[in-house]
């Protein structure tokens, strides 16, 4: 399966379902009161962390989701069905961006983990709720809350404590492979490695997650090689195993190579430049490997370095001692702080005037649409109705401060009418 690691989706809530206008019917009675029930909710829509998952693939192939709507309402009191909530499962590690605001909704961080982000609509009110001592038959029904689609980015971040960074062909695949459970594909040449491979270690009496992180070359930060692409995988790890081909095997320096992924950091993001760093020194049982050891160790005087061979597995313990205590030391896995969305319903609040070319007095927003939605032009009791709710929402005193007068043209949504004081 090929690995994908970002994605976008459409994703929306069920809109909820419109209420009933009905009457009571029995035989003998003749004129039954008002027995519209409500209608349903519309389902959540929710994200779930699946452990199973290791990429975005299918999101390739779906890019909309919603949620199931609400059903209506009926007669005799019966409310409608509220609407199944739809989970989507991704990868532990994902984090889900609403496109719009740019903010995180959702850091799928933990196994198991849920996480509601958009709230399915609210049923609309049958008529059995608008009776009132002095409107006792009222005709008409709410509609139910519509809810609106939202594009939202899914980008997997690896969760490791550790990440294996270097160039390609170090050993990084090998070391995973012998320092855990792992068993990456492992190959002589470049680019073996096609997505982040993880593994748990366990040492003396720790365990912690190592990723292998691919594709790391000279021009990674600005898309060259794999690394564009799996960079934003160390975001999460709390430290950085620099792994060096210590042997210069294929004409390489050591001192260079570390020098060319640190420049890739800094120029992806300072923030992993900034990751504290060992460095594995491995193929130490190749010729020459001694002398450029003594070599690296001199300049990087602040960095601890430790000399491994992945082929003999020896020099791991070591490495093993400093890892364990260093990671004692760091704050636990990044967690992005998770931000409320909008949910952005057709009927918010609030309403605006505008002048059309014609001289109407234009009036758009939510209340408008609310009102629309739940009122009968055929039923005299609910045009009551309307126009009390046109002076309760202040669309009576805007329009005079606009400079409405006697006899103007309104014009609400399909509706038009003369402004009357």
């Amino acid at each position: 399966m090929q690995f994908i690691d970002k994605a976008k989706i459409f994703i929306k809530s069920g809109n909820g379902g419109d209420g009933c206008a009905a009457f009571h019917r029995e035989k003998y009675v003749q004129k039954g009161g008002p027995s519209g029930g409500d209608g349903g909710r519309g389902g959540d829509l929710i994200f779930v962390a699946d452990p199973r998952l290791t990429t975005l693939y299918e999101f390739k192939f779906q890019q909309h989701y919603r949620a199931e709507n609400g059903q209506p309402g009926a007669g005799e009191m019966k409310t409608g069905r509220d609407g199944e909530d739809l989970l989507i499962s991704v990868p532990v590690g994902t984090v889900v961006r609403d496109v719009e605001s740019g903010s995180v909704i959702a850091d799928m961080s933990e196994q198991g983990k849920e996480r509601q982000v958009l709230r399915g609509g609210r049923g609309g009110k049958g008529n059995a709720r608008f009776a009132t001592p002095t409107r006792q038959a009222p005709r008409f029904a709410q509609n139910g809350q519509k809810t609106r689609e939202r594009q939202v980015e899914l980008e997997l971040k690896t969760i490791a404590d550790v990440g294996l960074i270097g160039l390609p062909s170090v050993g990084k695949s090998t070391i995973l492979s012998v320092l855990t459970s792992a068993r990456p594909k492992i190959a002589a040449y470049h680019f073996t490695t096609l997505s982040p491979n993880l593994g748990v270690a366990s040492h003396r009496d720790s365990r912690f997650v190592l990723a292998d992180i691919p594709g790391l070359i000279e021009g990674a930060a600005q898309g060259a090689g794999l690394g564009h692409d799996f960079l934003r995988h160390i975001e999460r790890t709390r430290l950085l195993v620099h792994v060096l081909d210590i042997s210069g095997s294929e004409g390489r320096d050591p001192i260079a190579d570390y020098e060319t992924i640190q420049a890739e950091l800094r120029a992806f993001s300072p923030k992993l430049a900034a990751l504290p760093q060992i460095v594995a020194a491995n193929k130490t049982d190749l010729p020459d490997a001694a002398e450029h050891l003594d070599r690296l160790k001199a300049a990087l005087p602040d960095i601890p370095v430790f000399g491994v061979s992945a082929a003999t597995t020896k020099g791991f313990t070591q490495l093993l001692d400093a890892v364990t205590r260093r990671l004692a030391e760091l704050p636990p896995v990044l967690v992005y702080e998770e931000a409320e969305l909008e949910l952005g319903y057709y009927y918010e609040r609030g309403f605006s005037i505008r002048r059309l070319d014609s001289g109407a007095f234009m009036v758009e927003g939510g209340d408008v649409e609310r009102l629309l939605a739940t009122t009968d032009p055929d039923d005299d009791l609910s045009m009551r109705r309307f126009q009390q709710h046109l002076v309760k929402y202040g669309i009576i005193k805007a329009l005079r401060e606009k400079g409405a007068k006697e006899g103007d043209e309104i014009v609400l949504g399909e509706w038009e009418f003369d402004f009357v004081e």
